[in-house]
């Protein structure tokens, strides 16, 4: 069991955290007022109070928040723990989601020390259930380890890729088209976010859900046009370790007969470990036709992937 030593939020990113001391937390989404909050799987960042003194130690004069963290826990040895650890505070449900991160060396703390350990000591969860923390509580370890799949479907995560709809500005009409769809199919959903056009967060997102068997089939939506900010070809690409074009390639094919602008797609598809990521277009319209004309032969493939299957020439 650990203690919480501070609750820190900052309303900028890229800024150090101040000490609150007592914050609400919020389901799917982390703390209120911090700017890290949404609808991702690094909604609060945690820090072991251990590691922050031991840095100290070499003649560092910090603040709490100093490095980022949201909360700052003593006795527990965060890094330590595998992705899937959930913890309890109060009313309060977190699961850790990733360990570590890439360190930007642009940072305050980093320039000043030449060091900073939220890459290799800090973790990130989700909140699975809301309430309030505050400076004191306990923090309790539940359990330890990612949970096996509950469902004999293929899963299916969804990711909108869109500036305006992670603000709030448009609603997410293409993400509910793909639930729709790939429940009438027979698949399950089982994770549904909006990002921003972020390179950062977005390949993130599919590390996460990659890497943690949390899905076998990730649907994005937005972001593979010509626009300065579409980045999710690239994101994409930059996760995938082998890239599916056919598949794009066939729904090109099949766009072009019915608007001369479905050769500006710039969609991709790729495998990271057992999960296909396959990027759909951005509009409602677009996203039907795409992902009906491909989803039957979706199945199979994805059986293969996950060992469920044989290969079969016809």
């Amino acid at each position: 069991m650990g203690k919480i030593i501070a609750v820190c939020i900052s309303e900028k990113k890229g800024t150090q955290k101040k000490n609150i001391h007592c914050a609400e937390f919020i389901k799917e989404y982390g703390i209120k007022g911090d700017a890290h909050a949404g609808k991702w799987h690094r909604q609060v960042s945690l820090l072991s109070n251990e590691k922050i003194e031991a840095f100290k130690e070499r003649g560092a004069q910090l603040e709490e928040g100093a490095f980022g963290e949201n909360l700052i826990v003593d006795g527990i040895d965060f890094r330590s723990l595998p992705v899937g650890t959930r913890f309890q505070c109060n009313d309060v449900l977190l699961e850790l989601t990733q360990i570590g991160k890439e360190c930007h060396t642009g940072c305050e703390i980093y320039q000043k020390m030449g060091d900073c350990i939220m890459p290799r000591e800090g973790v990130f969860a989700r909140v699975l259930s809301g309430g309030i923390i505050r400076e004191g509580d306990d923090l309790t370890v539940l359990d330890e380890g990612i949970e096996k799949p509950k469902t004999d479907k293929l899963r299916v995560a969804v990711i909108t890729s869109s500036d305006s709809g992670f603000s709030g500005e448009r609603e997410d009409i293409s993400g509910f088209v793909i639930c729709r769809i790939v429940k009438e199919y027979g698949y399950e959903v089982v994770h549904q976010t909006i990002l921003p056009d972020d390179m950062t967060m977005l390949c993130d997102e599919m590390k996460y859900i990659c890497d943690n068997n949390r899905a076998d089939l990730i649907l994005t939506t937005g972001g593979t046009g010509f626009s300065k900010r579409d980045c999710m070809p690239e994101a994409t690409q930059k996760v995938a370790e082998r890239m599916v074009p056919g598949i794009p390639e066939a729904m090109r094919a099949y766009s072009l007969q019915i608007t001369k602008r479905s050769m500006l797609s710039r969609a991709a598809c790729g495998i990271r470990k057992s999960t296909l990521i396959l990027n759909l277009p951005g509009s409602p319209k677009a996203v039907e036709e795409c992902l009906t004309y491909v989803i039957t032969e979706l199945e199979h493939g994805l059986k293969i992937l996950i060992g469920t299957a044989d290969n079969c020439a016809r």
